[in-house]
C-alpha cells in the first residue's frame, strides 16, 4: 500500500511539474484522504477475501486430512491383505513341504519294492534252476534205476529162466491153449501163437 502511495504523490507532483498546475497541499490532503479510504476499502475486501481464502484452506486441508486418513485405512487393509496372502502363501509352502515328503516316501517305497521285486525275481530264479536241477536229476535217477533194473532183472531171468526152459514153457502153454479154448484166445491176444 505505501507503494501505491508513493506512486501516486510521484504521478501528482509529476503531473503538475509538466502542466504548470498548482498543487496545492489542500488537495494532496484530499487525494491522501482519499487514498486512505481506497485502502481501508481494499484492506477490508483483503481481509474478507483472506477470511474466506482461509477458511476454503481449512475445509481444503481437512478434506486432505481426511483423504490421508481414507489412505491410511486402505493401506492398513492392503497391509492385512498383504499378511493374509503371506499367510496364504506360507500355508502353501507347508503343503509342497508336505507333498515333497510323501513324494520323497513314494520314492522310498518305490525303491523297496523295486529292491523286493529284484529279490523275488532272484528267488524265482534260484527256485527254477532247483526245480530243473531236481527234475533232470530225477530223470537221470530214474534211468539209471530203471537201465541198472532192466540189467539186473534180465540178469537174474537169465540165471533162473534158460532158453530152453521158456521154450519148454511156452510148448506146454500151446498145448494146454488147444485143449482149452478161451487159454488158446489169451495167447492168440498176447500174440504167442
Amino acid at each position: 500500500m505505501r507503494r501505491a502511495f508513493f506512486v501516486l504523490v510521484l504521478v501528482v507532483f509529476g503531473v503538475s511539474a509538466y502542466g504548470k498546475v498548482k498543487v496545492t497541499n489542500e488537495m494532496i490532503y484530499e487525494k491522501l484522504i482519499e487514498i486512505e479510504k481506497r485502502q481501508a476499502v481494499l484492506e477490508a475486501q483483503f481481509g474478507e477475501l483472506r477470511h474466506y481464502v482461509d477458511k476454503r484452506f481449512e475445509d481444503i486441508n481437512r478434506r486432505f486430512d481426511d483423504i490421508n486418513k481414507l489412505f491410511e485405512d486402505i493401506n492398513k487393509r492392503f497391509e492385512d491383505i498383504n499378511r493374509r496372502f503371506d499367510l496364504i502363501n506360507k500355508r502353501f509352502e507347508d503343503i509342497n513341504k508336505r507333498f515333497e515328503d510323501i513324494n520323497k516316501r513314494f520314492e522310498d517305497m518305490n525303491k523297496r519294492f523295486e529292491s523286493l521285486q529284484e529279490f523275488l525275481w532272484v528267488l524265482s530264479g534260484i527256485f527254477t534252476s532247483l526245480v530243473a536241477v531236481v527234475i533232470g536229476f530225477a530223470y537221470w535217477d530214474r534211468r539209471t534205476v530203471i537201465r541198472k533194473a532192466k540189467e539186473e532183472t534180465l540178469e537174474e531171468l537169465e540165471r533162473y529162466v534158460k532158453p530152453e526152459r521158456l521154450r519148454k514153457l511156452l510148448n506146454v502153454a500151446r498145448e494146454y491153449a488147444r485143449r482149452n479154448p478161451e487159454f488158446m484166445e489169451i495167447l492168440k491176444k498176447e500174440g504167442l501163437l
